[in-house]
C-alpha cells in the first residue's frame, strides 16, 4: 500500500503541499470513489483518477530504451538532454548504468534500485554487447589480449573480454564491467580508435525492433531472467 500523495508526486502532480490541495479540491477518485484525504493508502489494482484521467502507477517501473547520441545517461544536466526525457515521467527514475553521449543502444531506466545494482555490480558478471566501428588497425592478437585483460593506461587491467572481429573496421565485444569509457579504451589499447559505439545486449536482453529514442517496458519474463543467477 501506497500514499496517495506520494503516488502523484512522483507522476509530476506537484508537491506534497500542491498535491494536498489537488485532493481537497475532490478531483482525484480511487475505483470511482471520490477521495479527499491525500494520504490514503492505494493498492496497485486500485484505478486512480485525476479529473476523470485514469493515470497507470506501478511501484516499479522498468523500461528499455534504445538511446540516440546526444542524450546524457543522467538524471539532470545543465548543458544536454538527458535520457530521462524520452521516457514517461516520474520523480525518482534513473539510468541503469551509462551509455556515453555519444554511444547508442540499449539503455535500462528503472526506480527499482535493488534491481539496478543486481545488473550493475561487477560481481555478478552481467555480460554487456557492444557493437562498434574503429578506425586504424588492431593488433594480431587482438581476441586474446582481451580475453587476458588488457591493461588501461598503466591505470588499471580490464576483467576478461569476449572481442569477435567482424572485418578490419566492424567488430563486436563483450564485457561484465562497465568502467568509464572502457570499450573505446580496450580499443584504443588494441591498435584502433573507436568511431562508433552501440550496446546491443544485456545478458538475455537484446536490443530489437524498436527504433532510436523509442522505449517499451520491460516484461516480467525479462525482468526475473535479468535476475536471474
Amino acid at each position: 500500500m501506497i500514499r496517495l500523495d506520494k503516488i502523484l508526486v512522483e507522476l509530476g502532480y506537484g508537491s506534497r503541499k500542491t498535491v494536498k490541495e489537488l485532493v481537497r479540491k475532490g478531483i482525484v477518485s480511487i475505483n470511482d470513489q471520490t477521495i479527499k484525504n491525500s494520504d490514503y493508502k492505494v493498492a496497485e489494482k486500485d484505478v486512480i483518477k485525476v479529473a476523470e484521467k485514469i493515470i497507470k502507477y506501478n511501484q516499479f517501473v522498468y523500461y528499455l530504451l534504445n538511446k540516440p547520441k546526444g542524450y546524457l545517461s543522467a538524471t539532470e544536466s545543465i548543458n544536454y538532454p538527458t535520457v530521462l526525457e524520452l521516457v514517461p515521467y516520474r520523480s525518482n527514475l534513473f539510468p541503469v548504468g551509462r551509455l556515453d553521449l555519444d554511444t547508442e543502444g540499449l539503455l535500462i531506466i528503472t526506480n527499482d534500485g535493488r534491481f539496478a545494482h543486481e545488473i550493475i555490480n561487477p560481481k555478478h558478471n552481467v555480460e554487456k554487447e557492444y557493437y562498434f566501428k574503429h578506425s586504424g588497425k588492431l593488433i594480431p592478437n587482438a581476441k586474446e589480449k582481451c580475453l587476458e585483460g588488457i591493461n588501461i593506461n598503466n591505470e588499471y587491467i580490464s576483467r576478461p573480454a569476449k572481442l569477435e572481429i567482424l572485418n578490419a573496421e566492424e567488430g563486436k565485444i563483450i564485457i561484465t564491467e562497465g568502467k568509464y569509457h572502457e570499450v573505446k579504451r580496450i580499443i584504443h589499447e588494441l591498435g584502433g580508435e573507436v568511431t562508433y559505439l552501440k550496446r546491443i545486449r544485456i545478458k538475455d536482453l537484446i536490443l530489437k525492433d524498436i527504433e532510436i529514442g523509442k522505449y517499451r517496458e520491460l516484461t516480467s519474463e525479462e525482468i526475473q531472467s535479468l535476475l536471474k543467477k
